[in-house]
């Protein structure tokens, strides 16, 4: 297994989202013990200074003006991460935990922090270890970053809590035991610099915007199909279009579909069948999946600079010898972000729909049958997976709902208005895996669709190669079936790319399906 030497500059996007899949070892570059060194003299120097200094000799929060004995700030940091691993409900997956925990480390090791080089090689030996810490999803308000998930992670590193160790749950100080992992006792700051930050909503937010890129894939490769299967029209998706409204999204998304159905004899076969215009759900693709494209753009860019990110709180510069208190915690760029891919994606799942209801709908097409079945009547054929994609958006679009417009005073009115960015980001991830099962359903509808043809024409060079990736693992639906077993192959097939996989193998590369990070 490649390690991963975390440098305190930059976190590839590349290795982050390795982390949501599978282990991971890493190792601090001398530069980053560095950092971590000089950061740390810095606290050490202040921690009895008689003035109070937020985080290094106070409370928290409302209790900020506390001042606390030097005697008392190791209990002050236990209490603090104790007192704050008070999270509910379901534990958040397992990547989502290690990439918390590689976050954190990566933070940390920028040097602005001020916790101590040891502090940090017990995180990489967790790490490395792959004993990940049980973090239950619900309790964070995005105020001072992500408290309650971050609390529960740094439990571990106390010997307390509980983790996930070969696939089993058990106490971390058994784990510790049984792997020879070290728990330390937190010295002044190290509780705080482990509590505030984002690293939460980010390890999500890398999980949305990744899996938001392979369901936009997906979903131009089935709105092609789509247009193959309702003989739908090309000319929509002309280059001179787009070139009077010039949106990135668009343009780069009417280019996706001329290569998808290039040499299509489908498209050939009825080029002068006298219909003027198709509905908007095949029409105005390039609008709606472009926009979907820019929301997961930006969302990236959010992301991206949150990476690399100081979001602790206070903020230590060693070259000023400068401790800062400021918001850098503040979760709501990734707030807003999640909500905007939360509502791309429930717009993407939505025209997908409407696409599938134009293929089980025999008014939509002169070769479509109802149902999308060779004998409808004896046979429901896709009736009810439509039924099924529209119960699946409507649920998205309750999800759409905005969480960053709402924000509830915690900590007293200490902090009086917080982001809701955890929950924008465990939505948006809820959102993205509903509009995965529905472009999955539209492909094999689609699928269906081109082989009920009379003609059997071929469909355009990358679309055929979709239909045979479909093909592979789900067939024609000749008569009645359980459908939930083929709904399920063609979500996989979507989160795998095994499509996306079979288009580029015949297409080549497609540069715009690309994780753009920047």
């Amino acid at each position: 297994m490649p390690i991963l030497v975390l440098d305190g500059e930059r976190l590839p996007w590349e290795d982050a989202a390795r982390a949501l899949s599978e282990p991971i070892h890493v190792r601090l570059a001398p530069a980053a013990r560095r950092r971590l060194a000089k950061a740390r003299a810095v606290v050490e120097r202040h921690e009895r200074d008689e003035r109070p200094i937020y985080g290094i000799n106070t409370g928290f929060g409302i209790f900020a003006r506390t001042k606390i004995a030097p005697e008392k700030l190791r209990e002050l940091q236990r209490n603090l991460v104790v007192s704050h691993a008070a999270g509910v409900g379901a534990a958040l997956p397992d990547g989502i935990v290690r990439l918390m925990l590689l976050l954190k480390l990566h933070h940390l090791a920028r040097g602005h922090s001020g916790v101590r080089v040891e502090l940090a090689e017990a995180l990489a030996a967790w790490l490395n270890a792959d004993c990940l810490p049980i973090v239950p999803a619900q309790g964070s308000v995005g105020a001072s970053g992500d408290l309650a998930p971050l609390a529960h992670l740094a439990l571990a590193l106390l010997g307390e809590g509980f983790v996930r160790s070969g696939g089993r749950i058990m106490a971390a100080s058994r784990a510790a035991k049984r792997l020879r992992l070290p728990c330390v006792t937190l010295q002044a700051k190290e509780g705080l610099a482990l509590l505030n930050g984002t690293e939460a909503m980010l390890a999500v937010a890398v999980a949305v915007v990744t899996e938001a890129w392979v369901v936009l894939c997906h979903a131009d490769i089935a709105g092609a199909l789509t247009i193959e299967g309702l003989l739908g029209s090309v000319t929509p998706f002309d280059a001179r279009l787009h070139g009077v409204r010039p949106h990135p999204g668009a343009v780069a998304t009417a280019a996706m579909l001329r290569k998808l159905l290039a040499q299509s004899a489908i498209v050939a076969s009825h080029r002068d069948c006298g219909r003027v215009q198709d509905p908007y759900a095949l029409r105005c693709i390039p609008a709606v999946h472009g926009v979907a494209r820019e929301a997961i753009r930006v969302g990236a860019a959010t992301v991206h600079c949150e990476l690399d990110s100081v979001t602790d709180n206070p903020i230590i510069f060693p070259d000023d010898d400068a401790i800062l208190s400021g918001g850098n915690f503040h979760g709501a760029p990734l707030a807003f972000a999640m909500d905007a891919l939360a509502i791309a994606l429930t717009t993407l799942a939505s025209i997908s729909e409407r696409r599938i209801e134009q293929l089980i709908n025999p008014k939509a097409a002169e070769l479509a049958v109802m149902g999308l079945t060779p004998t409808p009547g004896l046979h429901s054929g896709f009736m009810v997976a439509h039924t099924t994609a529209a119960a699946l958006v409507s649920e998205c679009k309750t999800l759409a709902h905005p969480a960053s417009v709402d924000t509830i005073p915690t900590w007293g009115g200490q902090e009086d208005h917080v982001s809701m960015g955890m929950w924008a980001a465990r939505k948006a991830r809820d959102v993205v895996a509903l509009a995965r099962q529905v472009v999955g359903i539209e492909l094999l509808a689609a699928c269906q669709a081109i082989d009920l043809h009379p003609r059997r024409d071929a469909p355009g060079k990358g679309a055929a190669a979709a239909y045979r990736a479909v093909r592979a693992a789900v067939p024609m639906l000749r008569e009645d079936r359980p459908m939930a077993p083929d709904l399920g192959l063609a979500e996989q097939l979507v989160a795998e790319q095994r499509i996306k996989a079979a288009v580029e193998g015949r297409c080549g590369r497609m540069p715009e399906w690309q994780l753009r990070a920047g």
